[in-house]
């Protein structure tokens, strides 16, 4: 996957630097001509929150890459997950005169209409992580269902190492509204139902609030002796259940999770947490403003659909 990504960002880039045989014939791409990218072009990231280090990583690819080709750029998000802060964010950086958006859309319901006026405005839209329901020029983001699954088999291999071939396993979401984490959710739940042997409990969802992660992996620790299992979707569901079992220590209890942080690496190597799916959000950003250079000078910016791969981190 690393190889695949490394590939298309090298053609991409080669692309952009001969502005050469690139002119867009994609029915994906809602760019014009009319835009010329450079010092005039101003491109947005406007993430979920700005809690977490996998949305400071894809700050630092949109910027590096925005650096190297001369685009103004700017970050905004909310401080928290919430969808009015958000929609908020995508008006300022409208008002404000952004060519483009690089989105992360916190619910791809609510944000849709503003992103829909948003482009009424002539505003291209990239979505980089999660998308809204409105369509856009393209799409860079983990293969969210797979990594799921790939979690699940991650957590089944741990649980027979550790002998523990029945009992209940419960996962730490995000919220029900937001398409990677629901999706890394059902994925998970699908390879483990598959398996057969463990009883999946019922989501407890905490918007990626780590503290709020832990007292709700604290609470399926108390109040299931049968559990063997705990998943968290996001980084903030991971730190927190990773946090969780290391407080009850003495249990035997697989936690595996998502994302990669200075928190999940302390816990990845202390045990608490067994593995984490790691996703490559530096080539998110960095794929992502290359491709807004591309919109915004009128040339092709490839696939609708972007996996930007996942790697699964232990100790």
């Amino acid at each position: 996957m690393k190889i695949k990504i490394v590939s298309l960002a090298v053609a991409m880039l080669l692309c952009i630097a001969t502005l050469s045989g690139c002119t867009s014939t994609s029915p994906n791409s809602n760019a014009t001509t009319g835009a010329a990218a450079g010092s005039s072009s101003k491109v947005y990231l406007i993430t979920m929150d700005k809690m977490d280090q996998h949305w400071v990583s894809v700050d630092k690819g949109a910027s590096d890459m925005a650096k190297a080709l001369g685009i103004t750029y700017k970050w905004d998000a909310p401080d928290v997950k919430d969808n009015a802060k958000q929609i908020e964010a995508v008006n300022n950086a409208v008002a404000d005169g952004a060519n483009l958006i690089l989105l992360a859309a916190n619910d791809p319901v609510a944000i849709s209409e503003t992103v829909k006026n948003a482009k009424d405005k002539g505003v291209k839209i990239i979505y980089v992580d999660s998308p809204a329901n409105e369509p856009a020029i393209a799409t860079l983001s983990t293969d969210n269902y797979s990594a799921g699954k790939l979690a699940a088999q991650n957590m089944l291999q741990n649980l027979k190492d550790a002998g523990l071939t029945s009992g209940s396993i419960g996962i730490i979401g995000v919220n029900t509204a937001t398409n990677s984490t629901m999706n890394r959710e059902n994925g998970f739940k699908d390879a483990i139902t598959a398996a057969g042997g463990y009883t999946i409990l019922q989501t407890e969802y905490k918007n990626g609030d780590a503290a709020a992660s832990q007292e709700a992996a604290t609470g399926f620790i108390t109040g299931n002796k049968d559990l063997v299992g705990l998943f968290g979707t996001n980084e903030g569901s991971t730190v927190g259940v990773g946090n969780a079992i290391k407080a009850a220590s003495g249990k035997n209890i697989i936690g595996i999770g998502f994302d990669k942080s200075d928190s999940i690496l302390g816990l990845l190597q202390d045990g608490s947490l067994k593995a984490a799916m790691a996703q490559n959000p530096y080539t998110m950003g960095y794929l992502g403003m290359a491709q807004a250079y591309a919109a915004l000078n009128g040339y092709s910016t490839g696939p609708a659909v972007i996996d930007t791969g996942v790697s699964v981190l232990t100790k």
